[in-house]
């Protein structure tokens, strides 16, 4: 997805193992070198994180509303512009290390060689602290220029700086979570995940109530802080248990040149794409000022970006464990040649993907006005959450896709695309702003992920040669309209949420959308003793 959470000053991961083509075999190195023991399926592991996750985005949307509450739409305007800019130096510092951490552990574990992982996370350590120290020191010296030129904020000067000093430990906290990702601990990822989402908001609230208040520059920095000391704390531990590891011997293999392949690349697109929508995001402000119907363009963006967003991509917490664990299954089992594997993978992750978002999007629907009054006490949040949630089908389902082609190695297509998208958003928004307010803002984002989205799944349907049949998304659509349509004249809307999503899915089962085999299915995989194939 490519600006839908310029409020996540960290990306975070997790992992999962397979050797060959069986995903029930995990490496182990203890004292004895390499043991081979049973793992649970992907859909075990899909299944922890995404419980995990839903649970860590529940406490990030409710600390959002807190903050809301806290500074007020204009504030929240302000932090979405500082971490626009932080969002950009962290890509920068990134370096695409992160994606490539993961992906070179996946593909030698993969071809079953885990001796080499410890020459694999070595050099993307190297490589990680010599550009992401270079950009920090970058970010630093120039945060008064960026704050009064970038952001059109001076005050907000030591903010950057703060995000600056901590950018170092950020794109670590990357490599350690990359490896991780790829080698298989989920267990061990998730309980880091609760422990520095506690530390994050613990510090942050602290801060905020002790020193912040309602200073928006100083909540700014308060918000920094507390994420940066989940970060290291995060980092700690992964590093801890890293070396707590007896991983096996093996001499020195050049990495230089894989790293440089793999990550430079990602670098270069990401900068660039992650530099346009910076671009786009401190133009917002700016050009929405020009549009007479918006009193507080600042408080507009905020609106948008940190009440309507954080509501509109909540149900993903779902799907992010789905993701997450598909990029380095799919790595694995395209390097081992599985293509019958890989191709049901696909099918299966799009018919999911399409089916949760269309669920989700109907709900979001039915209930946008009572969720935004009752979280933000915000009628403009509610009107423009129902303008955004019909896009919960396409964004959904294009996170599955991205995660996908990411994890064949399709990672270049993938940022081209974006590049290319997020040229026309900026295009778009400079144009439309002016005349049409939000509104223009609405119809920039639809046109731009439509495109992205349909270049998307082209490519991931062409290197894998699935086909998929027309009728089932248009079926599965038309029953989603059908269902708000009837569930729409309910006066109540928790009422009106129930029986849409009741509707919805008788719908699907008449219409054949859904059917028995599914139930079988679900059936096979919460039972861990029944033999499965997509497990």
């Amino acid at each position: 997805m490519r600006r839908m959470s310029p409020e996540h000053l960290v990306q975070r991961g997790r992992r999962t193992i397979i050797l060959n083509d069986s995903p029930l075999v995990r490496i182990e190195c203890g004292q004895g070198g390499i043991v081979l023991s049973r793992k649970m399926p992907i859909f075990y592991s899909a299944l922890l994180l995404t419980g995990v996750n839903l649970l860590l985005r529940t406490v990030g949307t409710s600390f959002q509303v807190y903050l809301s509450g806290r500074i007020g739409a204009e504030g929240i305007g302000l932090l979405q512009l500082v971490l626009s800019v932080g969002s950009m130096a962290l890509v920068a510092g990134m370096a695409g290390i992160r994606t490539a951490t993961m992906y070179l552990t996946a593909e030698e574990l993969g071809r079953k060689r885990p001796e080499r992982v410890v020459w694999v996370l070595s050099g993307c350590i190297a490589y990680s602290l010599v550009i992401s120290g270079a950009v920090a020191f970058g970010v630093y010296f120039f945060a008064p220029r960026i704050a009064n030129h970038w952001i059109g904020h001076p005050e907000v000067t030591d903010a950057v700086r703060l995000y600056a000093a901590f950018l170092p430990a950020n794109c670590l906290c990357g490599v350690m979570v990359g490896y991780f990702t790829g080698a298989g601990r989920i267990g061990t990822l998730a309980a880091v995940e609760v422990a520095e989402q506690c530390c994050s908001i613990g510090c942050t609230v602290l801060l905020l109530t002790l020193w912040a208040e309602h200073d928006a520059p100083r909540a700014c920095q308060a918000v920094i802080l507390g994420s940066s000391m989940g970060t290291i704390l995060t980092l700690t531990s992964l590093v801890i248990l890293r070396l707590t590891e007896r991983a096996p011997a093996s001499e020195r293999i050049p990495i230089a040149g894989r790293l440089r392949r793999t990550a430079v690349p990602l670098a270069l697109a990401d900068d660039l794409r992650t530099g346009i929508s910076t671009v786009e995001n401190l133009m917002v402000p700016k050009r929405l000022a020009l549009y007479g119907g918006i009193g507080s363009p600042l408080a507009a963006f905020g609106t948008v970006c940190g009440m309507v967003f954080p509501i509109l991509t909540f149900p993903m917490a779902i799907l992010f464990g789905l993701t997450e664990i598909l990029i380095p299954e799919l790595a694995r089992c395209n390097a081992a040649g599985s293509r019958e594997r890989i191709r049901y993978l696909v099918k299966q992750s799009l018919r999911v993907g399409l089916l949760f978002g269309t669920l989700c999007a109907c709900i979001l629907f039915l209930s946008a006005e009572y969720l935004c009054m009752k979280l933000y006490s915000s009628a403009d949040a509610g009107r423009y959450l129902r303008w955004f949630s019909p896009l919960a089908v396409m964004l959904y389902s294009d996170a599955v896709t991205d995660a996908m082609i990411k994890g064949l190695g399709e990672q270049k297509a993938s940022v081209r695309y974006n590049i290319c998208t997020n040229s026309m958003d900026v295009a778009l928004l400079y144009v439309l702003l002016p005349q049409y307010g939000i509104a223009g803002y609405f119809i920039s984002f639809t046109v731009t992920h439509i495109i992205n989205f349909y270049l998307s799944l082209r490519r991931l349907l062409k290197i894998t040669g699935v086909d998929i049949h027309i009728s089932i998304p248009i079926r599965t659509l038309l029953c989603g309209c059908i269902a708000v349509f009837l569930a729409d004249f309910s006066p109540s809307p928790l009422f009106r949420a129930l029986s849409g999503s009741i509707l919805l899915l008788c719908l699907l089962y008449i219409t054949g959308v859904i059917h028995t085999a599914d139930a079988k299915w679900l059936l096979q995989l919460l039972n861990p003793n029944k033999k499965c194939h997509c497990a």
